[in-house]
């Protein structure tokens, strides 16, 4: 084992070369690993080249979930008229017909898992444009559906019925970036990658990193407090955005836009739309606070011969790397086995495992943060808690790593419908739930299989079930009993992803009914006629 690990510390002129962990000194080094596409710009392009004729096979929302339209008005030339002359012609997209044909990029979600029937989307530019928007449906009791970029998981970014959808992509310009606080302010519609790359030129980053980040936007990331793959290193947006600019349900706009991160002048009202999934308020601009952009990264792949030892490999990790841990995934062998069939993705790794790890460092010193790195993996070797592995430091290889985590979602839809769930769990208990649903679905044509992925690092899990098609079969022998599973273990039945449409009326697994009751308080105290993303996150008593 002691050989094994001293393979790494090959030196080339001073640096420690990138190469795979072997079974001795001599061994080869890495091979090149191919820099893939990344997912595309449009995630209903993803599923239309995935899933085609998706929008006509797909059921609306309305009829394969028992749910009601609420007494709202339905949309008139007249309504649409108005529209236009606050945005204008180009910027008022009418469908087809009554269900909504020729807005299926606004009514599908990404997953093709429910279709609303929207017949109009709205793009305006300016924040005055949405309160005008917003001040008309109230008057009319209009219901609307905010939407960024379309890539949410629970259904709560398209509309149930006919909501009509207010998009924020046209708002998607950089206001300012403070080269001394490192505070960016941003419109909502901003895209999460190209933010990004604009900081990177100011020697700054995003504290958020998501496998959507091509097309999700800046304002759906706050509105659903996304958490993703920084969240280790950065801590959550609650933290990081210190201004908001929204606009209430009858058109009032609320400016606490302030970049000072000490502002301790009353209630933090912008922790309120933090999180809310637009049945609060629509998000129009924002103030982050960008942490500076690290000087070195190194990524490194590992495997693990059990989850015990995954375990044992982050105590690891967060002992030894400290201040330079920047994330800490981990995916099982099936998620491996996935993406080799459906995406022609391979494991950099040439030793099978059951679980592999993927670790981020980053730091101002590449040596130190180097030596640091290679020092922690030599040790866990020697230790048996790691069989095998590769460290990148440079950008080609480290993204070429970073797919083979980041593209899971896009192959599990290769296999036809996915039942996808993102739940807390404690660590120990973290992969228990993935056995205890493949032991509960052993033998079932219905099921393809069962993978779990996530965060280590906050003890988020991502747990799929695929199938070739949907099943209500399925789905009843996965609900109640995953939320009732994941209720006795303290977790929490939303991580990351939010509550949206499907987990709306199972809040109650993981809050108690006062806070359950005192949600719905504050949304009927500022959403009077729930008109904000109605049949979302939290049900209003009277309404459906």
């Amino acid at each position: 084992m002691a050989t094994m690990a001293r393979a790494l510390r090959q030196r080339c002129s001073g640096r420690i070369v990138s190469g795979a962990l072997r079974a001795a000194a001599a061994a080869p080094a890495l091979r090149t690993l191919p820099v893939v596409a990344v997912l595309p710009t449009s995630p209903w392009g993803a599923l239309r080249a995935s899933s085609s004729g998706a929008a006509n096979e797909l059921p609306l929302t309305s009829e394969r979930y028992p749910i009601q339209r609420g007494d709202y008005a339905e949309i008139t030339d007249a309504d649409i008229a108005f529209f236009r002359s606050v945005l204008g012609e180009s910027d008022v997209l009418v469908a087809d017909d009554s269900n909504g044909s020729g807005l299926e990029a606004f009514n599908i979600d990404w997953l093709a898992t429910v279709r609303g029937r929207s017949r109009v989307a709205l793009r305006p530019r300016t924040t005055e444009q949405v309160s005008q928007i917003m001040k008309h449906c109230h008057d009319r009791k209009l219901a609307v559906c905010p939407q960024g970029g379309n890539t949410g998981l629970v259904g709560g970014s398209v509309p149930v019925f006919d909501e009509v959808v207010i998009s924020t992509n046209k708002m998607n310009s950089i206001i300012e970036i403070d080269e001394f606080t490192g505070i960016m302010t941003c419109e909502a519609g901003c895209v999460l990658e190209q933010v990004d790359a604009k900081l990177g030129e100011q020697g700054l980053r995003m504290p958020l990193d998501l496998g959507a980040k091509g097309s999700c936007q800046i304002g759906g990331n706050v509105a659903t407090n996304a958490g993703g793959l920084r969240l280790l290193r950065y801590g959550s947006l609650h933290g990081s955005v210190v201004g908001a600019e929204f606009v209430m349900a009858d058109g009032t706009i609320i400016d606490t836009l302030s970049k000072m991160r000490k502002d301790n002048t009353g209630s933090y009202l912008r922790q309120l739309v933090i999180g809310s999934e637009g049945t609060l308020g629509i998000i129009t601009k924002l103030a982050i606070a960008c942490p500076p952009l690290p000087k070195a990264e190194n990524v490194a792949f590992l495997a693990c011969p059990s989850f015990e030892h995954v375990l044992k490999l982050f105590k690891e990790a967060k002992r030894n790397l400290g201040e330079i841990l920047s994330a800490y995934e981990f995916l099982d062998d099936e998620c491996v086995s996935l993406l080799a069939e459906t995406t022609k993705i391979h494991s950099p790794l040439e030793t099978k495992a059951p679980f592999y790890v993927l670790i981020e460092t980053a730091g101002s010193d590449a040596t130190h943060d180097e030596e640091k790195l290679h020092r922690f993996l030599e040790q866990t070797m020697e230790a048996g808690i790691v069989e095998d592995g590769t460290v990148a430091s440079e950008p080609s290889k480290i993204r070429a790593i970073w797919e083979v985590r980041e593209r899971i979602t896009e192959a599990l839809k290769h296999d036809g419908y996915v039942y996808k769930y993102d739940i807390s769990l404690p660590l120990p208990k973290l992969y228990d739930v993935v056995l205890d649903t493949r032991k509960r679905f052993e033998g079932n044509a219905d099921v393809r299989r069962v993978v779990g992925f996530g965060h280590m690092g906050d003890g988020n899990l991502h747990l799929n079930i695929t199938g070739p098609k949907y099943e209500k079969a399925v789905m009843d022998h996965l609900e109640p009993w995953l939320w009732e599973w994941t209720r006795d273990v303290r977790g929490s039945i939303s991580a990351e992803h939010g509550i949206g449409f499907k987990k709306r009326d199972v809040i109650g697994y993981s809050k108690s009914p006062d806070a359950v009751e005192l949600m719905a308080t504050l949304k009927k105290t500022m959403d009077p006629q729930n008109i904000l993303n109605p049949y979302k996150m939290v049900k209003v008593p009277g309404q459906p």
